[in-house]
């Protein structure tokens, strides 16, 4: 595929992704990649030369970080095998922990960023996602976040915390062009709006915007640097001036 349009970083992760089919075709087994951030899902189903793999996080819901799973021929996509590793982690209710304080501990055990996917947040129970290799670093010794003493257990709870968490926002645009959204989203004149999207400060659906006409629709994710990500929701009921009414969703 074309890969003009990408910088020489991601022109390296998608050579990365095409050796990954290469080898499992040569050798008919299944291979794995690292976990990816929402670019590099993006990349990874552009580059993909057939429909046998699966990305997947490894939980039921509606994962940020996935693993790429490609299967040979005889071998049907199963999240069973992927190399992740669920560890809930235990605390005190009282201790307000963040995705943030997870992700700094992990780090600070020399964990790099690849090798941990979602981690789930919750009042005293939260449920991280590792690469095999490091599931024993963290079950051996994680055993403080921040300053909140903390135990791990190999295994997922009964009931996963929420994958997301959202701040509702709404109001009134004069179209769905992506400018128009863009400043509901953040509040600014449409003319700034643009300049972030004229910047490459924008992104929908992992995919770095520039024209400030495109429109978006229902379930497009919006990231805007400096301003958090944003799922858009459902058009309603046009003003008696022509706006429209617009309810989006701020993750936190």
């Amino acid at each position: 595929m074309p890969k003009d349009y990408l910088t020489p970083e991601e022109r390296l992760f998608a050579d990365r992704v095409e050796d990954l089919f290469s080898i499992v075709e040569s050798r008919s087994i299944p291979k794995f990649s690292s976990f990816l951030d929402e670019r590099q899902q993006a990349i990874a189903k552009q580059v993909a030369p057939r429909g046998n793999y699966l990305l997947y996080a490894g939980h039921p819901g509606e994962g940020d970080r996935l693993m790429l799973g490609v299967f040979p021929d005889y071998c049907e996509p199963d999240g069973g095998l992927f190399p992740i590793v669920p560890i809930t982690v235990r605390y005190r209710r009282q201790d307000a922990l963040s995705h943030r304080d997870f992700l700094g501990a992990l780090m600070g055990l020399m964990i790099k960023r690849e090798a941990i996917g979602d981690i789930l947040v919750g009042e005293g129970l939260s449920v991280l996602f590792v690469t095999e290799p490091v599931a024993g670093v963290v079950l051996g010794e994680l055993l403080k976040v921040g300053s909140c003493g903390v135990s791990c257990e190999q295994g997922l709870p009964d009931e996963l915390p929420s994958a997301h968490q959202y701040r509702s926002i709404g109001g009134t645009v004069s179209s769905l062009r992506l400018d128009c959204v863009v400043a509901l989203l953040t509040n600014l004149s449409r003319e700034k709006a643009s300049q972030l999207i004229r910047s490459g400060l924008v992104s929908k659906n992992a995919q770095p915007m520039d024209s400030i006409s495109k429109e978006v629709a229902e379930g497009d994710k919006l990231s805007i640097r400096g301003y958090g990500k944003f799922l858009v929701g459902s058009a309603g009921t046009v003003t008696k001036k022509g706006r429209i009414h617009l309810e989006c969703k701020k993750y936190i």
